[in-house]
């Protein structure tokens, strides 16, 4: 039994709350069908809800999902949202756009990664120019992702990732990780070639929904770095920058920088948060990444690195294959009552003050 009510313990069930909640409360909804089916052959989608004015100039914007496992933290502080009274009440002039399952493939089937084995916060880069390089990438991929997945393997890797980073120390190895890389299609962190139906597929939601709003505060749900529990609030600016300056405004002093150092995370190439403000021309945008810790970084490279093997040369349908799903799972979800708590608590604490912020004066 889910004991709290607004999870969910599968894409399908987060689906049809979520879309119940926004039912509810009357929101506008509409539903964006991915080429994708699920692990039992249902359809998969974006789906989204508008709350308030359509011509609204302040909108508060709740992204889950960018990261397809990660989508059960995320769905699961929308629901519950949806599903408060803060809902049917915001500030005069106000709206609220959610966008669940940004990535619906991801979250189905228990990955990170959309269907084109893309990082969706890697694929944000202007495709028609030179794409970024990552050279120290290309001397750590066959030690992150082996042919094999065994004892051996894995024992050789921990030897090659040691080496690296007694030669240059662990920041830098996790920044060369985890910034994004475009030359090895089945490897980690991979950016892609070109736009992928969910980056398509949110921006024409963002464009299309927000072109009439002239303040607009984003906040994307994500798990996986950082304490247990505790919620990381992240800006992808420099901290000189208005975007970061405004958003310690409304947040407090807490808030980090993923480019400027501070952060759990990395700076990263074709980063979503980085790239909503340009998407949005005629509006001030505030974007924050609430990021959740589960594991141990262990913990999670250790799950992030066999999922990626397991799809490049193992059988997801395998013992192997389900224990590895089985592990990514709980590398970006936690069961437990307390965990799920704590995501409430803080993501209702920064909706708030959010909400709050949208209407300071400029």
């Amino acid at each position: 039994m889910n004991n709290v009510p607004s999870f969910s313990a599968r894409y399908s069930e987060a689906r049809a709350k979520f879309r119940a909640a926004a039912e509810a409360v009357k929101a506008d909804m509409e539903c964006l069908v991915s080429p994708m089916l699920g692990p039992d052959g249902e359809t998969l989608s974006t789906d989204v809800a508008w709350i308030g004015r359509h011509d609204a100039e302040c909108v508060l914007t709740l992204i889950s999902g960018v990261h397809g496992v990660e989508g059960y933290c995320g769905s699961g502080a929308q629901i519950d949202w949806l599903r408060s009274s803060d809902a049917t009440r915001m500030p005069e002039g106000t709206a609220a756009l959610l966008v669940h399952a940004a990535n619906p493939y991801g979250f189905a089937w228990t990955r990170r990664v959309t269907e084109e084995n893309v990082d969706l916060n890697r694929n944000w880069v202007d495709f028609t120019a030179r794409l970024p390089e990552n050279p120290d990438y290309e001397t750590l991929h066959e030690a992150l992702i082996p042919p094999a997945w065994t004892a051996e393997s894995r024992a050789a890797s921990a030897q090659a990732f040691g080496s690296y980073i007694g030669a240059y120390g662990l920041p830098r190895f996790q920044a060369v990780v985890t910034s994004g890389q475009f030359t090895h299609p089945g490897g980690l962190f991979y950016g892609g070639q070109a736009p992928t139906w969910a980056r398509c597929t949110l921006t024409a939601i963002l464009t299309g929904r927000l072109s009439a709003a002239r303040r607009v505060a984003v906040i994307d749900y994500h798990t996986g770095l950082g304490a247990w529990g505790i919620a990381e609030e992240i800006v992808s600016e420099r901290r000189d920058t208005p975007a970061f300056v405004q958003a310690t405004r409304w947040l407090g002093a807490g808030v980090t920088s993923s480019v400027d150092g501070g952060s759990v995370s990395a700076n990263l190439f074709g980063d979503a948060m980085a790239a909503i403000p340009r998407l949005l021309p005629q509006a001030e945008v505030t974007a924050v990444t609430l990021e959740f810790g589960v594991r141990t970084l262990a913990e999670t490279f250790e799950a992030l690195r066999a999922d990626a093997w397991l799809h490049q040369y193992g059988d997801p349908a395998s013992d192997l294959g389900q224990r590895i799903r089985a592990k990514m799972l709980a590398a970006f979800y936690n069961q437990s009552t307390v965990w799920k708590g704590m995501v409430l608590g803080q993501s209702r604490s920064a909706i708030r003050r959010v909400l709050a912020g949208l209407h300071q004066p400029l």
